[in-house]
């Protein structure tokens, strides 16, 4: 039922910009909590940033000051704006919609790549 289409990632160089868009579907959840988590290349999935529909926001610590998440107001739809980016950004960034366990979808994801 519910899907996220994530659109923005790419190639960037060290110090450029990036923004990420997820837009969910089929959504029927007043609360929610929407982010984006990230995957280098043989490492775990992790926190990148996320926000409620009440407008908290969390930053992993290595994106605090140079990322920011951002929700369209009434919608489910998110965005990252990423700025100053560097090599170890690079990994594969999901989009995830939560509301509890048995309510937990993500994207397909979108590679983002930082030269060095």
């Amino acid at each position: 039922q519910v899907q996220l289409v994530e659109s923005g990632g790419g190639l960037a160089e060290t110090g450029g910009s990036l923004t990420l868009s997820c837009a969910a579907s089929g959504t029927k959840f007043s609360y929610n909590v929407m982010g984006w988590y990230r995957q280098g290349s043989g490492t775990q999935r992790v926190l990148v940033a996320r926000v409620t529909t009440g407008g908290a926001i969390d930053y992993a610590e290595s994106v605090k000051g140079r990322f920011t998440i951002s929700r369209e107001n009434g919608k489910d739809t998110i965005h990252l704006q990423m700025n100053n980016l560097k090599p170890e950004d690079t990994a594969v960034y999901y989009c995830n919609f939560w509301v509890r366990s048995t309510d937990d979808y993500w994207g397909q994801g979108t590679q983002v790549t930082v030269a060095s």
